[in-house]
Order: C-alpha cells, then sequence, then structure tokens
C-alpha cells in the first residue's frame, strides 16, 4: 500500500498549518512560502506520527503512562517518558512510511546536488502545542543534527516522535493543563546548514524593551553550543532603522558545535578565533534586516535561530518571543 499524499509536504508549502505540521513547521513553512531564506526540505505530518501510534496499538499505553506521572514527581515524568521510549523504540516503521521518507529524503538530496541518499540533514520534532504566542515550549522536544543516510533519518523520525513524551513536555502540559490525547508531532527534515556560526536574533532588546532594536547573540559553529548553554556568545544591539550596530560585546568563545560522521560532538574553538568578532558589521545588519522582514510578518515581537555559511545567512527556526522581558516593549522616542 502507498503512503498517502499528506504524510509528506514541502516544507514550503503554504497552506501547512499547525494541526498538519506542528508550530515550529508552521514557522517555516509560512516563511519559506514569501521567499526569506530558510533551507529546503520536507514535513512528515501530524497524519503520520496519529497513523504510526494506531497502528501499533500505542495510544493506550500512552496515556496509561502519563496518567501515572505527577508534574510535581520528576521520577514519575522521567518514569512515564522511559516506558513511551521504549514503545516506540520497539515498534517498526510501517513500509509505506519508510518509503515514502526515503523518496522524499532522496529528492531533497537530488535537488540539492548533493547526491540522493547521502545529504546531512537536521531532523527536527514539531510539536501541535508549541511555538505559539502564549506559551514556550522550546527545547522540550528533540532535535537531531546532522543525520546521513537513510537509516540514521528514519530512526531520528522515531526518536522525534518518541520525545512528544519527553519528561518536561509531560509535566509542562499537564500543569498548563494540556490534554495529552490532544497533542501530536510532525517532523521536519531540512537539508543541514553547515554553519561557520550560528545564533539567536531577538527583534525587541530584550533588556530595555526598546523596539527599535534587535539583539544578536553569535558564536562559532552550529547553533546547539548556544542553545546548550555551552558558549558565551558574542551580543551585538542594531538599530533596525539603519542597521547600524550600537552596542557590540565580544566574548571569549572557547567551544563550538562542529559536525561529525555520528552526528555532532564540542570541540576547542581555534585560539585565533577566539576572541574574534563572529560577525561582520554588514553581516549584523543584513541579519537585522531579515529580522525585521520576519517580525512584519508575524506582527510581533520574534525569537529567531540563524546559520551562516560561505557567507549566506539562513534562518532555521523563528517563534514568538514568550518570556517577560526586563522592561516593558516601546516605541522608539518620536
Amino acid at each position: 500500500m502507498q503512503a498517502k499524499p499528506n504524510f509528506i509536504v514541502s516544507l514550503s508549502d503554504a497552506s501547512a498549518g499547525l494541526s498538519q505540521v506542528g508550530g515550529k513547521g508552521a514557522s517555516l513553512a509560512r516563511m519559506a512560502a514569501i521567499g526569506l531564506p530558510v533551507p529546503p526540505g520536507f514535513h512528515i505530518t501530524t497524519a503520520a506520527y496519529r497513523r504510526f501510534v494506531a497502528e501499533h496499538g500505542l495510544q493506550a499505553q500512552i496515556l496509561a503512562a502519563v496518567s501515572a506521572a505527577t508534574p510535581d514527581q520528576p521520577a514519575t515524568l522521567e518514569g512515564a517518558s522511559s516506558r513511551i521510549g521504549k514503545l516506540f523504540a520497539e515498534s517498526v516503521m510501517p513500509d509505506d512510511f519508510a518509503e515514502a521518507i526515503r523518496r522524499a529524503y532522496a529528492d531533497l538530496g537530488a535537488y540539492a546536488g548533493l547526491g540522493e541518499g547521502d545529504v546531512p540533514v537536521a531532523v527536527r520534532s514539531s510539536a501541535t502545542a508549541e511555538d505559539l504566542s502564549e506559551m514556550s515550549f522550546a527545547g522540550q522536544q528533540e532535535t537531531y543534527l546532522n543525520m546521513r543516510g537513510e537509516a540514521m533519518v528514519l530512526d531520528a523520525v522515531k526518536r522525534c516522535w518518541a520525545s512528544l513524551w519527553t519528561a518536561r513536555a509531560i509535566g509542562y502540559r499537564a500543569r498548563h493543563n494540556i490534554a495529552p490525547q490532544d497533542v501530536s508531532l510532525a517532523v521536519v527534515v531540512q537539508i543541514l546548514v553547515p554553519a561557520d556560526a550560528a545564533g539567536i536574533l531577538f527583534t525587541v532588546n530584550p533588556l530595555t524593551g526598546a523596539r527599535n532594536q534587535v539583539m544578536i547573540n553569535a558564536a562559532w559553529g552550529l547553533g546547539e553550543a548556544i542553545v546548550g548553554g555551552h558558549v558565551t556568545p558574542d551580543t551585538l544591539v542594531v538599530d533596525k532603522a539603519s542597521g547600524t550596530v550600537v552596542e557590540q560585546k565580544i566574548s571569549k568563545k572557547d567551544v563550538m558545535t562542529v559536525r561529525t560522521l555520528e552526528g555532532t560532538r564540542e570541540e576547542p574553538v581555534p585560539k585565533n578565533r577566539r576572541a574574534k568578532a563572529v560577525l561582520s558589521q554588514a553581516q549584523a545588519a543584513e541579519l537585522a534586516h531579515i529580522g525585521v522582514q520576519i517580525e512584519d510578518l508575524y506582527g510581533q515581537p520574534m525569537d529567531i535561530e540563524w546559520a551562516l555559511h560561505d557567507g549566506r545567512i539562513s534562518i532555521v527556526q523563528a517563534r514568538p518571543i514568550t518570556a517577560r522581558l526586563e522592561a516593558p516593549l516601546h516605541d522608539p522616542p518620536l
């Protein structure tokens, strides 16, 4: 039996919505559809997750495990997550799914001119209850970088599905009264940007609340070193209107995340780059311009993850800013 077409959707499909491709996927689709520099890829939709769970009869076992967990007892959350993880690990990917994912992965490699079965990709979880303006689910589901070959990609997809049920996610949803039977997960598969540098862009200054400035964090290598707190990044404040860097703090960056044959690892930054500015003034201005475009698209302040390779900027994620700012947002003086 052939997989239904709605199990796989192009990343740039403008019709891809939250219920079909999750919060992260919907955001990427929205940006790609208007031509922002989003790496090409495809979505494995929530319909695929639900079919996998139904085919193996997992839903009742998942809900039973979750019901035994208590948000203020971390050991029970970890126990539930572990039990659910084993269910996914022991369940076989249906043949039609596996073939549909293999075909989409091969097409992605051919499109990029990088070979049909060996293109390095990022495999990212995209839950239906994440990256929403009223809640912050950042970091609760998994991302697997530098997955290469069909076997690694298929395994990463299953691990993403299982990560809908991390201990942190189970607890967070319970505390916010999100019914476990109502959540689902899509997966985003994108060509991996072999980042020379990466970081985070806030489309307001989170320290002052100024709307006329963006703040950029930047470090060498892949962005995981920043996200994981392994490195103190450079910090730049840029004026939105002119693209001028108005504040700059260059940190000593000792560690960076790099690709390996098996995925990624942390390694020391070469000594001659540790105290060097990651971004040029022109690159900071370009990032600020892209940030303004994304903020205009969403109509609200945004938290954006970016990567830089061979001088080209790519946007790998954007979500509304949900954390309380240090000062109220205010408009620039007239």
